[in-house]
């Protein structure tokens, strides 16, 4: 199992870059940033600075969208980063959620992002794709590799994953619904006549390591309102209990009374006290590192491949040399 670490792109920039390198050589094979133009600075600046101060690390952003950033702009730029520092990006898609909804615009759609995820892919790999109803190429690029990696909890945008895209990105770490959505993701790969082999599957969700519970708690409810986005949206699409989603997934947000995205991603969240500790258990990684490894075993049996841990919270550090002290070395091949 591969580990990445995400992180929020607040200033000071070099703290970012110092917290990337510190998970590098931690063993941390991945590192990933929020991109919410608005809200945090600029990632792909980062990403620069971030590659040319560690050697193997992988980033890319947790993620981006199809309308803040023009397909040919982010294909343009994913492929700059890797003639620089030699394949070493990745890009984290999906409809957009704080980005969009800051800028006081709705999320994509889904026929935008598939659109998206196919050009953004051929042009930063050197060939040609359509934009807009014009085929264009990018001439200058040789030899790019640019894996696009969809995140997604509905039942459409599942199936979408696993039709077009390299890799599923999860943003929770319940192993119900995990299995749940893997196996519609794989089953989709399947009917497209891909290997669902070939998709890579990535859960992403906070991680704290420390004996208080309850702190953890405290410091990790946030991730449950940035789930409760996302889940809101599938329930005014399919409605409660419609079958289209688990229960086990939409019934926590029925006491949501809004949300401001001030407050974004941050352990301070006023707007997060719906969630509930259940929730906040399912969905992250606390208590003591043995907590941990239980968790991600059973997740690499549901067939996780990476698993990437927000470090938002007064613990970032200590989580992860925690991390490649007891818990990567026990994924080791």
């Amino acid at each position: 199992m591969d580990f990445g670490v995400v992180l929020q792109a607040d200033p000071p920039s070099s703290a970012v870059v110092s917290l990337m390198r510190r998970a590098e050589r931690n063993g941390f094979r991945y590192g990933w940033t929020f991109d919410s133009t608005v809200l945090w600075q600029e990632p792909f600046v980062l990403y620069s600075r971030i590659l040319e101060h560690t050697d193997r690390l992988i980033v890319g952003p947790m993620v981006t969208n199809p309308s803040t950033r023009a397909p040919e702009v982010t294909a343009s730029t994913f492929a700059t980063l890797n003639e620089m520092y030699g394949n070493r990006t990745v890009c984290g898609i999906g409809r957009g959620d704080s980005a969009m909804r800051v800028a006081g615009r709705p999320p994509n759609t889904l026929a935008r992002l598939g659109e998206a995820i196919g050009a953004i892919r051929e042009l930063a790999e050197g060939r040609e794709a359509d934009v807009g109803g014009h085929r264009i190429r990018i001439p200058w690029i040789r030899n790019g590799k640019l894996p696009v990696w969809m995140a997604a909890y509905g039942p459409k945008a599942l199936a979408m994953t696993g039709q077009l895209a390299d890799g599923f990105i999860l943003q929770l770490a319940d192993p119900f619904l995990t299995e749940w959505m893997v196996k519609a993701v794989r089953q989709a790969a399947t009917d497209a006549g891909r290997d669902p082999g070939d998709v890579t599957i990535c859960v992403a969700a906070p991680a704290y390591v420390g004996d208080d519970l309850d702190h953890a708690r405290e410091q990790c409810r946030w991730f449950g309102g940035m789930v409760g986005n996302h889940v809101a949206d599938l329930v005014a699409r399919y409605g409660e209990h419609s079958g289209m989603v688990p229960d086990e997934l939409t019934d926590y947000i029925k006491a949501r009374q809004g949300y401001d995205y001030s407050h974004h991603g941050r352990a301070d969240n006023p707007d997060t006290a719906f969630v509930p500790d259940a929730v906040v258990d399912r969905f992250c990684l606390l208590g003591p590192a043995a907590a941990h490894l239980d968790k991600l075993r059973r997740l690499k049996e549901l067939g996780v491949d990476q698993f990437a841990l927000y470090a938002m919270h007064d613990a970032k550090e200590s989580t992860i040399d925690a991390y490649g002290a007891e818990i990567i070395p026990a994924f080791a091949d």
